[in-house]
């Protein structure tokens, strides 16, 4: 099989193409997204894509899907894994809720669940310098709601809390800065100097906000569907993380590692090239 990982950052497997604008390893391959994918018509048996549609726009988003339409071979499989905004939304209508019933002395826990909600729903939109306020949330010590964190995020939460900068220096490191990094010392460092330090933080603020690392726009499964219905994809369908039409999925630790979700915070949806374009 000729199977097509879109954006995989340092999630990948050999038995896969593994295509990232910014190459974590030899095995993956440079290719700008946002462009004309470098494959032929019908090539590919599967296309896969994890937390990558939510950091492109959403016109971005939908050539990609055409292109993943035009790439695959006609009952090839699309699997598409994003942030689930319905599940964001509900869990902080749950949350805001308890704390309602218990408004006037909510538990620190609780208190930390909300915040932490909330940083879910804004914060990868909103920020301006890497890791933001969930960053920042997570240094924080004696932190009550551990546990909660671990279920939204899955092992990432761990990762951090284990070696926290190695975890965002990993991060940053695969982000477009790291050219900025290079170039600054050159042309860019003498420019900024003679325009002034709001010169300065303006442009790096607009550098990071281009690196890939916010979010553009959040998908429940309705607005998914439809960018995938446009594309010209067929029999679209909300499905389990361990659950998949592609052969032997699991076996690839794309989703699933160690009987684990990676993304418990995802929605997982997957769809099909038709056959026959219908006239």
């Amino acid at each position: 099989m000729k199977l097509l990982n879109i954006g995989c950052g340092f999630t990948f497997h050999p038995a896969w193409i593994n295509i990232d604008v910014v190459p974590s390893a030899p095995e993956v391959q440079y290719c700008d997204i946002t462009k004309k994918l470098p494959y032929p018509d019908n090539y590919f048996d599967a296309c896969y894509s994890s937390h990558v549609l939510e950091h492109l726009t959403k016109e971005e988003s939908q050539q990609l899907l055409t292109e993943c339409h035009r790439i695959l071979k006609p009952q090839g499989i699309i699997r598409v894994v994003v942030p689930d905004l319905e599940a964001i939304v509900r869990e902080y209508l749950r949350i805001l809720e308890e704390i309602s019933i218990n408004i006037t002395l909510p538990s620190q826990e609780i208190q930390d669940d909300y915040d932490w909600i909330m940083l879910e729903l804004y914060d990868q939109t909103v920020r301006n310098l890497s890791g933001g306020e969930m960053a920042q949330f997570l240094q924080k010590p004696n932190l009550t709601n551990k546990n909660y964190i671990r279920s939204r995020i899955g092992a990432e939460a761990d990762k951090y809390w284990q070696e926290p900068q190695t975890f965002w220096k990993k991060l940053t490191s695969t982000k477009p800065s790291k050219i900025l990094a290079k170039i600054k010392p050159t042309i860019i460092r003498y420019l900024l100097l003679i325009l002034g330090k709001k010169a300065s933080n303006s442009f790096n603020e607009g550098w990071f906000r281009n690196s890939g690392e916010v979010h553009r726009w959040m998908y429940d499964h309705f607005s998914l569907q439809r960018l995938l219905l446009k594309a010209g994809f067929s029999d679209i369908h909300v499905c389990l993380a361990d659950v998949s039409a592609i052969r032997d999925f699991n076996s690839y630790n794309l989703d699933i590692i160690d009987g684990k979700v990676r993304k418990p915070d995802s929605l997982f949806m997957e769809a099909i090239k038709p056959s026959e374009v219908a006239i």
